[in-house]
């Protein structure tokens, strides 16, 4: 026997993404007759705008891990760090506790949360026969780490006020944290735009 689920837009209902009320599809926007919020069956041109978002955060991804996160300035020489770069001045210097924090939200979390995305996206365009209550788990997910993304750069803001009032060096940003920051944005709105609720739907339901 096969499993069908059967979405709301199917069974001819839409929720309310504000306060949940449940009422008949339209056809176009309406108002929720609880909390006068606009109601959709479906985010507009979501898989769009969340392919167009997620593309341009790899494409950034790159420059965020080769140009230097921060520069340290001490008595004895100066250094440009990358991300990596930054991993092992912090291992080395007595903080692997810190480092280990900084590789897991700059390096793993990042590619991991991309990975999944993309995954979801190429699933609900393309229809691909994947379990559809481990993709909506993957995406609650990925949009609870996601406001952990920019733990790093507190962590060397941090960092910076700590070093300098010891005296030891001075850190300060580099244009790689300004690249990755954009990028844990583009990420955050990528995730923000996609609507899980395509996961339910058939795929030529999902690519309109």
């Amino acid at each position: 026997m096969t499993d069908v689920p059967v979405s709301a837009v199917s069974a001819g209902l839409m929720a309310c993404g504000h306060c949940g009320q449940v009422m008949a599809r339209q056809d176009g926007p309406a108002p929720c007759p609880r909390c006068g919020g606009g109601v959709r069956p479906r985010k507009p041109a979501s898989l769009s705008r969340t392919w167009a978002l997620l593309l341009t955060a790899i494409i950034l991804y790159a420059p965020a891990n080769l140009l230097p996160i921060m520069q340290t300035s001490s008595l004895f020489a100066t250094s440009r760090d990358t991300i990596i770069g930054g991993v092992v001045y912090f291992w080395h210097s007595g903080s692997p506790g810190l480092a280990i924090l900084i590789f897991s939200v700059s390096i793993l979390v990042p590619v991991l949360k991309m990975a999944i995305l993309g995954i979801l996206a190429l699933t609900v365009q393309f229809g691909w026969p994947l379990d559809r209550r481990q993709c909506v788990m993957l995406f609650h997910v990925i949009e609870f780490v996601g406001r952990w993304s920019m733990l790093d750069v507190f962590v060397v803001a941090l960092m910076v006020g700590l070093v300098r009032f010891k005296g030891l060096a001075v850190i300060e940003a580099g244009p790689g944290a300004i690249a990755f920051g954009v990028v844990v944005a583009l990420t955050m709105l990528a995730t923000h735009s996609f609507d899980p609720r395509l996961i339910w739907d058939s795929p030529r339901r999902a690519l309109g």
